[in-house]
């Protein structure tokens, strides 16, 4: 359903043409694609009043169901990167998924196909090899879906904006649907990833086929994938979200499905392949070329690995051996269609859309478990979200954000500024009468902080008899500037004062690290004007 979406805005301003919907029965996964017509706005009209009709053009993706019930000429769109899968049960044995003769020859009956399109010559070749009817009328179009994530590229930095990514590696794993799927292989890697990969450094983003969204459901996707969903990692549409969340991906971690061929079409980042192989794969196809020769990670713990052992080449060979060269695929598929259904095409131009800023993670976590390490240079602070893994040197907590049993246990507790209020009488704490509440109301936490609205942090640490002024400073890379979390600094700070050598100088300078980058913090003692503000 999502191919057609990608193909129909070749038809974009033509008030002569109608677009109807309609669900071929027998799909397993037929609901969500009538809700995806439905949020569109889309009008579907009932099979039972579809079949029997005459059409202008009739345009699938797929060759399975009685097509040949729709009178008119057909066209058959790429569905997928390629011929890459067999899919266990059904078919033909061994077929690849799409080039089933089972299917494609049932299509020669009451209503053939009139243009098979494909998005390489390759293609063209395999399709000859099983049904050589079938591919008299197969053109090399190029794919549709490719187009707008070539054409949307400019937009990474947009979207990288729009998940809160900023300084982090994006690492995506891409799971197709059926039994030797990422979801159905390693039900759990996302979460042990999300426990292994420090929170700072890397961002996680899980794209699932909509065949596996549909058969389980949303809700109960996102239960299963509650561990990691609550530590921030993202889940995207499966409609366009997920191609706008491959181009804003440093990496990528995948089984056999075709996503990934997307990814390195785009970009030759680096790709890691989790598949443990089976009967699914096509010997030769594209994606085995890619996992052929693209590291290998068996476990959650060998993933960061493997993505540095990574070396250019294998996505973009893969991407070329699935793909035509891009660009023209509109135009082409545009003057095709206008010619089966004998117009003229309006006189406006029609490209490939930009794909949607996709959304940002539905949450993110509230609680840290801190791994700080200090050296004569400075303290290295590494942060997972709470409960996922081993504990550190202190739980940090947002107050207000995390649970009250989280905040209990809290060695550091720390709060941010409220939004402004529209009281008409209004009640605000001021940051140094916070801190000094959270110290009694929790005599397990060690230091409390207030964020302060005009930058830099009030720290009190208990059994000190001053509060501290915590400010950090920007680092320049290259023309951008990297800026950290102020509750990372509070941790770095944190594990100075309240460490085994803590520092006795009210004034200090303190390096944090964080992975690779190295920060400028300073300490002082709080002003009375600090001291003041409201939070």
């Amino acid at each position: 359903m999502y191919r057609l979406l990608d193909a129909l805005p070749v038809f974009a301003g033509d008030a002569r043409i109608t677009r109807l919907f309609t669900l071929v029965p027998g799909s397993d996964f037929g609901a969500d694609a009538l809700c995806a017509i439905d949020a569109l706005g889309g009008r579907t009209v009932p099979w039972s009043e579809a079949c029997g009709h005459q059409y202008d053009l009739v345009v699938t993706a797929s060759p399975k169901g009685d097509l040949g019930l729709l009178l008119g000429p057909h066209v058959l769109l790429p569905h997928g990167a390629g011929f890459n899968k067999s899919i266990r049960g059904e078919g033909s044995a061994d077929s690849a998924s799409g080039l089933d003769p089972a299917y494609l020859r049932r299509a020669h009956g009451r209503a053939p196909t009139a243009l098979h399109a494909l998005a390489h010559p390759d293609q063209v070749t395999r399709l000859a090899a099983v049904d050589s009817q079938a591919a008299r009328h197969a053109k090399v179009i190029g794919d549709l879906t490719l187009e707008r994530i070539l054409t949307s590229a400019s937009l990474r930095d947009q979207y990288r904006g729009a998940l809160g990514t900023g300084a982090r590696k994006l690492v995506v794993l891409a799971s197709t649907w059926g039994p030797e799927s990422l979801l159905r292989q390693h039900p759990g890697l996302a979460a042990r990833l999300a426990a292994h990969l420090p929170y700072d450094e890397y961002q996680l983003a899980l794209v699932v086929h909509p065949n596996e969204r549909s058969q389980l459901g949303t809700y109960e996707l996102a239960e299963r994938l509650a561990p990691a969903l609550d530590a921030g990692m993202i889940l995207p549409d499966p409609h366009e979200e997920w191609a706008s969340v491959l181009i804003a991906a440093d990496a990528l971690v995948t089984d056999h499905g075709s996503a990934a061929l997307y990814y390195c079409a785009a970009q030759d980042r680096p790709v890691v392949g989790v598949h443990q192989g089976g009967g699914e794969l096509i010997p030769g196809s594209p994606m085995d070329m890619l996992l052929g020769r693209a590291p290998y990670a068996e476990r959650a713990e060998d993933v960061a690995d493997a993505l540095r052992a990574y070396r250019p080449g294998p996505g973009l060979a893969a991407a070329q051996a699935a793909f035509a060269p891009a660009g023209d695929a509109v135009d082409r598929l545009r003057s095709e269609v206008y010619a089966l259904i004998g117009l003229a095409p309006p006189a406006n131009n029609v490209t490939a859309r930009l794909l949607p800023s996709p959304a940002p993670a539905a949450r993110v976590p509230a609680a840290f478990d801190v791994h700080a390490e200090t050296t004569p240079l400075g303290v290295r602070i590494t942060r997972y979200p709470a409960g996922l893994g081993l504990p550190g040197h202190h739980l940090a907590v947002e107050h207000g954000a995390a649970g009250e049993q989280l905040a209990r246990s809290a060695g550091l507790l720390y709060r941010r500024p409220l939004p402004a209020s529209a009281a008409p009488v209004d009640l605000a704490w001021t940051a140094d009468g916070w801190t000094r509440h959270a110290l009694s109301a929790y005599p397990g936490c060690r230091s409390a902080a207030a964020l302060l609205p005009s930058g830099g942090c009030l720290l009190h640490v208990r059994g000190h008899e001053h509060s501290y002024t915590v400010e950090v400073e920007p680092r320049s890379e290259a023309g951008r500037i990297v800026q950290i979390d102020p509750a990372i600094a509070l941790s770095a700070v944190h594990a100075r004062l309240a460490g085994p050598q803590p520092l006795t100088d009210s004034h200090a300078v303190i390096t944090c690290f964080v992975g690779e980058r190295a920060f400028r913090i300073t300490l002082r003692a709080a002003t009375g004007t600090e001291a003041a503000q409201l939070i």
